[in-house]
């Protein structure tokens, strides 16, 4: 595979942030949050290659206190142009205002919304800038038929939901239960620089109460079955689509629930297809029939079973939850 040479040396291949567990503030008002919560995010654009311009993404992650990890992606920013093997990583921290990377050959430079790349003698290589990417499922209305379980304005469909500035808090679980259905949810990771892996933004939806899509602040992470869209100890997402924390995000399942016979007995496993942001991470996936995903509420069975918010200890955020069952 042919690789970008000139990328490489100014951004230098660093072994990835060591991921211990820390406490710190979580942040839910982006007004709240603290001067590098701006550096942090996407960013894309064209930087040279060996065979003329390439598009490249690159994902900047804040770790708290004026320190980041950067993560570069030739081919542009997963969803958007990667193909999910070439890398580029990279520690830095906040100096004079801005963010600086830097590598025995070249430095990045993160200001006003753009990344600047320079060798050793200061000569600009490329400029990439700041994007802001959403899912073009956001704010999707529910179509005819469907069960509203969550519109803004209360939490009346769910046992002991609480609603905060018209978003439904994690911990709750649906008064009503589902078979076979499709669902569309919105939810916010907070902001928390300073925690670390399962202690970041954790929550997770469980299809019947028995099977969960985890949402994890996993942006920049590899993307594995304990982060976010992953089918927590089944199956990693194909590509890592979290976006940034405090970005509202999507999740669009397609759930078909197991088949019993009339005597009780399991004859199909439960299958599901789940888009994050718009892109399918899990397509026709089948899950195990004989046993739920971990810290599931309910066993397996026949009967139908309800959507639960996992509650983590992290103020996750969720918005525009509907469901249209299937016969």
């Amino acid at each position: 595979m042919r690789r970008l040479a000139v990328i490489a040396l100014l951004w230098g291949l660093v072994a990835s942030v060591s991921f211990a567990w820390a406490k710190g503030p979580a942040v839910t008002d982006p007004a709240k949050a603290d001067a590098d919560f701006a550096f942090q995010g996407e960013y894309q654009g064209d930087v040279p290659a060996p065979d003329g311009m390439r598009k490249f993404g690159v994902q900047v992650i804040a770790l708290g206190n004026g320190t980041f990890h950067a993560v570069g992606y030739p081919g542009g920013l997963p969803g958007d142009g990667w193909v999910g093997e070439e890398k580029i990583e990279a520690d830095g921290k906040l100096e004079n205002g801005a963010v600086v990377f830097k590598t025995d050959l070249g430095s990045g430079r993160v200001s006003n919304g753009q990344i600047v790349v320079t060798d050793n003698n200061g000569n600009a290589l490329a400029t990439i800038q700041k994007i802001d990417r959403k899912s073009p499922t956001l704010g999707a209305a529910p179509p005819a038929g469907a069960v509203v379980l969550f519109d803004g304005k209360n939490a009346d469909a769910w046992q002991n939901g609480k609603v905060d500035e018209a978003s439904l808090v994690q911990g709750t679980t649906s008064k009503q239960t589902f078979g076979s259905h499709s669902l569309h949810i919105e939810f916010r990771l907070p902001y928390q620089p300073e925690d670390r892996g399962q202690g970041r933004g954790n929550s997770g939806i469980y299809l019947q109460g028995r099977y969960e899509v985890q949402m994890l602040d996993s942006f920049g992470l590899k993307g594995e079955h304990n982060e976010c869209g992953g089918i927590y100890s089944v199956k990693k997402p194909s590509v890592n689509m979290c976006l940034p924390p405090l970005s509202w995000q999507t999740y669009d399942i397609d759930y078909t629930a197991a088949k019993y016979d009339a005597a009780g007995k399991l004859t199909a496993n439960p299958r599901v297809t789940v888009r994050h942001n718009g892109v399918v991470i899990h397509d026709n996936v089948e899950l195990p029939g004989d046993r739920v995903t971990t810290a599931a509420p309910a066993k397996v069975g026949p009967e139908p079973g309800p959507i639960y918010l996992q509650d983590h200890g992290n103020p996750v955020r969720y918005r525009n939850i509907w469901v249209v069952e299937k016969k």
